[in-house]
């Protein structure tokens, strides 16, 4: 649409169903290209992607012309197919239902990226479901504690 002009940043966070610790260092790079990919296609702008064997972290510049609800569903239905084409699991891959976005200003910009290109090491002294629980908080994010991030059956 001509004169709509917008700066918009999310985060979105989502996990592999289960928690399981299933996306693999040998592949993940890939996974990381071929999401952004899917972005970029629909017309936003990834800032920064990583995670670690269970969740991912995108950082992305998001632009009006597409709901959040829909990118969202589209970035976990063909990634997932793409995983389960290349054979990279055991069995069926696919993400958790849902995901957590949050908004930031463009001030915050560099310390989300900092923040998501370390994950590695944050992980190792934060558990994933208390950081998750601080986010939603922090966002004064209502929630129902029975559906967050369901654990390894």
């Amino acid at each position: 649409m001509p004169n709509t002009y917008t700066e918009i940043h999310i985060q979105a966070v989502f996990a592999v169903q289960n928690r399981q610790s299933l996306i693999r260092d040998s592949w993940k790079a890939e996974l990381y290209k071929y999401i952004t990919g899917i972005f970029k296609n629909n017309n936003h702008k990834v800032l920064q992607i990583n995670g670690v064997a269970d969740h991912i972290y995108v950082l992305f510049g998001m632009r009006p012309t597409q709901s959040l609800s829909e990118l969202m569903k589209q970035v976990k239905h063909d990634s997932s197919k793409w995983i389960n084409k290349k054979g990279f699991v055991n069995g069926r891959f696919s993400w958790q239902s849902g995901y957590g976005a949050f908004s930031y200003s463009k001030s915050e910009v560099p310390r989300i990226i900092n923040y998501i290109k370390n994950q590695e090491e944050h992980h190792k002294k934060v558990v994933f479901k208390e950081e998750y629980l601080m986010l939603l908080k922090d966002f004064d994010v209502e929630f129902n504690e029975r559906f967050i991030l369901k654990s390894v059956l």
